[in-house]
């Protein structure tokens, strides 16, 4: 099976760049946690690869041309908004077992703890003056040009090589999207990385016949269902100190401060083990079951592997190749009911191919959308929306059972699954009018696996569709849609029927309040127009009596009494 190369040479852009450090052979990894590793290769000059807090990878392509690497443990940033205690916990822990690894296969790494990169860079330079430092890539925009300033101003060189740590290159896309003008569609990108890839192909044509099984994904669980157990990690005695130190360093943090339910894998052993749990266990019942939402259940049956991924801990091309290779030995035809499924041990082609489409999909198409349309991205807001997120998001105090259990379970652990993040937090958000980047921020200090270049094109983008660049609708609904994906309903004070009066569910007015106030963008849009053949048959008094609702929802929200 073929990779597709992680060598392209950037474009637009200032930052130098180099390929000839980069290796673009891959070292080989299995399930059990074995890896071999490449022999460091000689240079002819002192050569130190700087790694970030999120390339934490064993297989990074220019660790094969060093055994000098640098790590700075920062913390200046965490000032800037109140991360979960989980995600600077689960950052600087993977770092400093990151650091423990790479000492343990032979490198000679050098530890920093600073206040700042500049400080920390100042502070290597005056031990190593003259180095060359070379850097793989960052992820946020414009992060490569910030960072090589800093090491200037610090006296270091500073070169930056292209980052291996997703399936696809900037070559890749620039020459898919070349003239498709400023809108891209997923759909067309996911089916072009299958046919390049080889992943889920057969001569040519996706296995089964079709590209999307999404249709069969899109189950409820019966009554008597509980998920398997997740390969949740006890944390070990230095993300305890890590947490600690976490806790009392920072006063400003928001969600869970005790340790109680840190489940996260920290080392490249963990992710591992987490791989292979959801492959043999989680895998078979993932597509069915993936859009739905139960009461009281946070994972459900989902892989979990986002932070890890993110983190560097996992290639995500092999993780797409371990659930292909589970499907080639106990696959089956998509629609096998899940239950079914669960027993034999066998797994569903509609859960293989929905799994390998956030990856190969959705993953690699918001990590290129981020790269294109930035800085213009992060100041979208095509819908003027700019309304304060309701408290709620922060307090988590709501008489909504759909959206207490969602911020419940980002406030517990940091994470909530997709359809949580889009069709409730998104979904609330947008249709309450709440400013887009306040929400992108919110999902940004909340979530253990959020980064700019992954919550920005998710959720101004798609979630609350601040511009059409990603998609050609917005994701919006009334509770019709939570009812139907979930069991949240039936113990809620709010009735998902009604739409106006006492104890109507407040999805149901601030949907159709959500087209009213935006007839004038929405209107004609695609996909909208069944929508709008509602709007038109609804009379005068219908509306009068759903634009007082959706502000009284409002204002109940501003008030905390929602």
């Amino acid at each position: 099976m073929s990779r597709l190369s992680s060598i392209g040479k950037p474009g637009g852009t200032d930052e130098r760049d180099t390929n000839f450090f980069v290796d673009p052979a891959r070292t080989s990894v299995n399930l059990t946690g074995v890896v071999a590793r490449r022999s460091p290769h000689p240079t002819n000059h002192t050569m130190t690869l700087w790694l970030l807090g999120n390339q934490l990878s064993i297989d990074a392509a220019p660790l094969a041309n060093t055994d000098e690497v640098l790590l700075i443990e920062s913390y200046e940033f965490a000032e800037r908004l109140p991360y979960h205690p989980y995600k600077l916990t689960l950052v600087f822990s993977a770092m400093r077992h990151f650091r423990d690894r790479l000492r343990a296969d032979g490198y000679d790494v050098t530890y920093i703890r600073a206040e700042s990169f500049a400080e920390g860079l100042a502070e290597y330079a005056a031990a190593a003056p003259g180095d060359d430092l070379v850097l793989q890539r960052p992820t946020g925009h414009r992060a490569g040009e910030r960072l090589d300033e800093l090491a200037a101003d610090a006296g270091l060189t500073l070169t930056v090589v292209d980052n291996d740590l997703f399936v696809t290159s900037r070559d890749e896309w620039d020459e898919w999207a070349d003239g498709r003008g400023d809108s891209y569609r997923q759909e067309h990108w996911y089916r072009h990385v299958r046919r390049e890839t080889g992943v889920l192909m057969d001569d040519g044509d996706p296995v089964g016949g079709e590209w999307n099984y999404d249709d069969e994904n899109q189950e409820t669980p019966p009554d008597d269902w509980s998920p398997p157990e997740t390969a949740g990690f006890q944390p070990d005695e230095l993300t305890r100190e890590v947490h600690a130190f976490v806790t009392d360093r920072y006063d400003h943090l928001w969600g869970n401060h005790d340790l109680d339910e840190f489940c996260w894998p920290v080392t490249r052993e963990e992710a591992l083990q987490a791989l292979e749990r959801f492959v043999e266990v989680r895998l078979p019942a993932f597509g069915p079951y993936q859009d739905a939402m139960v009461g009281g259940e946070w994972a459900m049956d989902h892989s979990l592997l986002s932070p890890a991924i993110n983190l560097g801990l996992l290639d995500p091309l092999a993780v797409v190749e371990a659930v292909e290779d589970a499907y080639e030995e106990r696959g089956v035809a998509s629609g096998a009911p899940a239950e079914a499924v669960t027993r034999e041990g066998t797994i569903p082609l509609n859960s293989a191919e929905g799994f390998v489409r956030q990856i190969l999909g959705w993953r690699e198409f918001m990590r290129h959308v981020y790269r294109e349309s930035m800085p213009e991205l992060s100041e979208a807001n095509q819908l003027d929306a700019t309304r304060d997120l309701p408290e709620l998001y922060y307090s988590g105090e709501t008489e909504m059972e759909c959206m207490s259990e969602a911020v419940g379970h980002v406030w517990d652990r940091g994470y909530a699954h997709h359809i949580e993040r889009l069709m409730l937090l998104a979904n609330f958000s947008t249709l309450y009018g709440a400013d887009p980047h306040e929400l992108d921020e919110w999902f940004r200090f909340a979530f253990v696996d959020a980064y700019d270049w992954v919550t920005t094109p998710n959720t101004v983008g798609m979630g609350s569709f601040a511009t059409d660049v990603l998609s050609s609708k917005p994701y919006t609904s009334s509770a019709n849609y939570v009812n139907r994906m979930s069991d949240h309903c039936s113990s809620c004070k709010y009735y998902h029927t009604k739409t106006t009066g006492d104890g109507a569910c407040p999805f149901n007015a601030l949907y159709w309040d959500f087209l009213k106030e935006n007839e004038e963008t929405l209107r004609g849009t695609g996909r909208m127009g069944l929508m709008y053949n509602h709007v038109d048959n609804k009379s005068d008094e219908e509306w009068t009596e759903i634009r007082e609702r959706a502000d009284d929802v409002r204002a109940m929200a501003r008030a905390e009494e929602l």
